[in-house]
């Protein structure tokens, strides 16, 4: 999930150091440097093609609440959990509203704040991602639930450029409890509270646990971008990281 090009400054506060789980600083790989031998900086950039395929298994399970994944799916050695601290307060899920599109996110804590654009599906059926010129863009997929309604609702974004980090960068820093906003088109602020962060190998990947809705009823949120290391051999990143938020509060305009 990177680009080629971005005018977004880096994200000093997600380093090496952060990355739990054993996964990498997205910035220090091959795909951040643009040095991957043999292919230059093109080679990194099949990245995008190859992981968001990964993304199409879901695309059934978003915006759908299905009654078999009601409640946090269990840490596995292929689901790592890395933003969940043990007996953090988390507040009470509020009623689904009435859906409007996204226009804009703010996760205050990371401080991420990216207009969202509705993207669709590209020419091989997977999430087509912001274009290479906006890597500090985030992508909502159009067809699906619109933040705030009942559901759980997906946004994607890049998470470095051939020369920098871009805007999800720094999403596998995110923790339990951290506020993530969604400004709708109808003016109001959907305030969602995040209770999940995993780093999901995109080998073993299951769709119904990483996207379908984890409560039953909730209005619910994914961000989702590249994680892990950089396989040199394959041109793609290991893992995605993958935040699931709930929605907490609505601020009227």
């Amino acid at each position: 999930m990177a680009a080629e090009d971005s005018t977004g400054t880096e994200d000093t506060g997600d380093t090496a150091g952060t990355k739990a789980a054993g996964t990498k600083a997205a910035g220090t790989n091959t795909a951040g440097t643009g040095t991957a031998p043999g292919g230059g900086t093109g080679r990194g950039r099949l990245l995008t093609g190859v992981t968001w395929a990964v993304l199409l298994l879901g695309l059934w399970l978003w915006g759908r609440d299905t009654t078999g994944a009601t409640g946090p799916a269990p840490t596995t050695g292929d689901v790592a959990a890395v933003g969940r601290p043990p007996r953090v307060p988390l507040p009470p899920a509020h009623d689904p509203v009435a859906p409007a599109p996204p226009l804009r996110i703010e996760v205050p804590s990371l401080g991420i704040s990216a207009p969202v654009v509705p993207r669709g599906l590209d020419a091989a059926g997977a999430v087509d991602p912001p274009p290479y010129a906006k890597a500090q863009t985030v992508g909502w997929y159009g067809a699906g639930t619109q933040p705030g309604a009942r559901g759980a609702s997906l946004l994607v974004g890049h998470v470095d450029t051939e020369t920098r980090p871009a805007v999800f960068y720094g999403l596998s820093a995110a923790r339990t409890g951290a506020e993530i906003r969604v400004v709708r088109a109808d003016g109001s602020v959907a305030r969602f509270t995040v209770d999940d962060v995993r780093v999901v190998e995109r080998e073993r990947f299951d769709a119904r646990k990483v996207y379908g809705p984890r409560a039953a009823g909730r209005a619910e949120l994914r961000l989702i971008t590249c994680g892990g290391t950089f396989d040199r051999a394959s041109g793609s990143y290991t893992s995605n990281v993958v935040v699931s938020a709930y929605l907490t509060g609505l601020q009227r305009s």
